[in-house]
């Protein structure tokens, strides 16, 4: 739950969620075909097995990115990446930081 939420006593429910060890080529098929419905203005669904949710993803969106370490400051520890793309349900504009993300 983003601090955000937390901080302003919004409950999350969680509506999908799977995590799985996959290559990182399999990773970059699943961000590509993300990628490409966001670009074509397409619903994204996601399924695995019968459990399956489709969004409909609006023009303006806020997207979040943060990368965290997670592990004792003396030892090695696991490393993520987080990609986050969040937007009002009632179909209003995100709000967003400022700034632009570069990513090389």
């Amino acid at each position: 739950m983003s601090a955000e939420r937390l901080l302003s006593g919004m409950p999350e429910e969680v509506l999908f969620e799977t995590e799985s060890t996959e290559s990182r080529a399999d990773v970059a098929a699943y961000l590509r075909a993300v990628a490409d419905a966001l670009d074509g203005g397409e619903p994204v669904t996601l399924r695995v097995g019968d459990r399956s949710t489709t969004l409909d993803v609006p023009e303006r969106v806020t997207f979040e990115v943060k990368t965290e370490r997670e592990g004792p400051v003396d030892g090695p520890g696991e490393l993520s990446l987080e990609l986050e793309l969040e937007w009002p349900e009632d179909g209003g504009e995100g709000a967003g930081s400022g700034g632009t993300l570069e990513i090389e």
